[in-house]
């Protein structure tokens, strides 16, 4: 049985799907002979404002904090020395780095091997989300080589990493978890999705930032192309972010005011209701390294329409049982395959029934078990 120390060094507590991991990791932690401490690097990051507030309640175990606000307003030269200090003075025997990108992680790497800590990083980004380039490539290869274990989102951030030099079996996924409502429950989610798809109508559903990189104005041209076919359909975004002036100007000039709803944004049980209430969602992110918006979506029962950039597509959507995979950027492809999810997910029940499903083994203490499985394996070698 492995036995020892970890410090887990995370960067921010917005993330409440973390928070539902991390639980779910010192929950475990009990009884086990593993000894488990978080540190929550910041509460928040400058484009999470105005999205949703930081919710402490998803965090049930024991964290210290190191800075107030946003990640982005320390600055870096005493973001660089706090980490390095803290890494300097744990007695873990495996520090795990909340990642690689960024100059103050380098330092805490540096200060692991100084020390003669065993180090691991999380890694949640994939080849189609991060383009390899030479001269970013060559700096992660070593930061790589450098670390006794990687915990990933899925086969694809596993790919990346074993691309750039990682061995298989040091790579531990998936290690995240959608944090659903804490009044969600299970066991009734089939049946609140029958009856709020009961005689509805067709309605897709976007929920996420409106940036540039996931594609909203592209699923507004396939909306049009779709609304030609199916007069009644519906679009609902969900969110809010800069480019939401520009998507309602491109939807009134469109003419299809009446037939697409902006929201704004939704937590909890306003969100479960859009979920239910959706034929399906729709995720044309030209960049998403995975997309929990999918394992929220499926928890509900509501199939799953994505763009193949995002990183869930090998687990999480098997097209024509969860939903299914179009060419990302491109409007005609999304057009037909929006078209093709009506058809396909016409039966409520099966659909919602094959979403769960999938969706069972993708919880946080699955994601809490494969932490835990790679800090043992760490830990005995």
């Amino acid at each position: 049985m492995a036995t020892g120390s970890v410090t887990i060094f995370h960067n921010v507590v917005w993330s409440r799907h973390k928070g539902v991991v991390f639980s779910a990791l010192h929950a475990s932690s009990a009884a086990s002979a593993i000894k488990y401490s978080i540190v929550q690097i910041s509460e928040t990051e400058h484009f999470r404002l105005g999205f949703s507030d930081v919710d402490y309640s998803y965090h049930r175990y024991p964290m210290r904090k190191l800075f107030d606000g946003c990640y982005e307003d320390v600055p870096r030269w005493r973001m660089t020395y706090r980490l390095t200090m803290e890494v300097l003075k744990t007695r873990a025997d495996l520090v795990v780095l909340p990642g690689y990108h960024r100059p103050e992680y380098w330092a805490m790497l540096i200060a692991c091997i100084l020390t003669g800590k065993r180090r691991a990083v999380f890694c949640d980004s994939t080849g189609r989300d991060r383009p390899r380039r030479l001269l970013t490539s060559i700096p992660k290869r070593v930061f790589f080589a450098l670390c006794d274990g990687y915990f990933g989102f899925g086969e694809r951030s596993r790919e990346y990493l074993m691309s750039l030099g990682a061995k298989r079996e040091r790579i531990f996924i998936p290690c995240q978890a959608a944090a659903l409502p804490k009044s969600f429950v299970p066991d009734e989610a089939l049946d609140e999705r029958l009856r709020a798809r009961s005689g509805q109508q067709p309605v897709f559903l976007f929920v996420g930032r409106l940036s540039q990189e996931k594609g909203v104005d592209a699923l507004i041209d396939a909306f049009a192309a779709v609304r030609r076919s199916i007069p009644e359909a519906h679009l609902r975004i969900v969110g809010t972010g800069p480019q939401g002036e520009q998507l309602q100007k491109t939807v009134n000039e469109s003419g299809l005011a009446e037939a697409v709803t902006f929201v704004g944004s939704l937590q909890d049980e306003g969100l479960s209701r859009e979920y239910f209430g959706a034929t399906c969602m729709v995720l044309p992110s030209f960049s998403e390294p995975w997309g929990l918006v999918v394992n929220e979506a499926l928890n509900h029962g509501c199939p799953a329409v994505v763009s193949d950039n995002c990183g869930c597509v090998p687990e999480l959507v098997i097209d024509g049982v969860t939903g299914y995979a179009f060419r990302s950027g491109d409007s005609a492809s999304l057009h037909r395959t929006m078209l093709k999810a009506l058809e396909a997910f016409a039966d409520t029940e099966k659909t919602a029934r094959a979403c769960m499903e999938v969706i069972g083994r993708f919880d946080p203490p699955n994601a809490a078990s494969n932490i835990a499985r790679g800090c043992a394996v760490m830990l005995t070698s």
